[in-house]
């Protein structure tokens, strides 16, 4: 430091130097108080500059370990969401296939059913149809036997005479009689 004091020194002019005084010349006393000036802010300030930017990094090394924590928190909650979501997703195609397995299941009820009633009302039908069949068979029988029966009775009464027509009556009731006595 004295080097520089001395290369400050030989610039200014020195005018009394046994007295004290003010220097006016502000080119040689500039130079010297700005040294002054650094070496006490050096000297005195370089404690407090050190705490300072201790301080500063000790902060900032404070930071970025709640930052690092934090990122890991959010990375497990990440993953934790991420597992959440493929097991949603899972549930979904889940619910997804058994929906569609339970409408192919409801369609194919439905269609065994219909086909069931459908075959129901067709043997039903076939049935009313064969009964009706058999209605009309049967009067068309009872007809051709009244018919027969009046044809019968319109001959029998032209061919007949009393005689003949009461020895009928009485094989009749001879055959009715001997049924009765054979059903006791």
């Amino acid at each position: 430091m004295k080097n520089v004091t001395d290369s400050f020194v030989s610039l200014g002019h020195w005018p009394s130097a046994g007295s004290f005084g003010f220097n006016t010349d502000i080119l040689a006393t500039n130079p010297i108080n700005l040294s002054v000036v650094i070496g006490v802010l050096i000297f005195f300030g370089k404690g407090v500059l050190s705490d300072l930017l201790d301080n500063r990094k000790q902060r900032i090394l404070n930071t970025i370990r709640n930052s690092e924590e934090l990122r890991g928190g959010a990375i497990e909650q990440l993953e934790k969401a991420r597992a959440r979501l493929r097991k949603v997703e899972m549930e979904a195609d889940q619910f997804r296939v058994n929906g569609y397995s339970e409408i192919e299941r409801q369609k194919w009820d439905l269609k065994n059913s219909t086909s069931q009633t459908l075959e129901q009302l067709e043997n039903f039908k076939n049935e009313t149809i064969q009964f009706e069949q058999q209605r009309a068979i049967n009067q068309v029988r009872q007809r051709v036997f009244q018919q027969a029966l009046q044809g019968a009775l319109g001959t029998l009464n032209s061919c007949l005479n009393n005689e003949l027509h009461l020895r009928t009556i009485s094989a009749n009731i001879g055959m009715l009689g001997a049924m009765k006595e054979i059903t006791d």
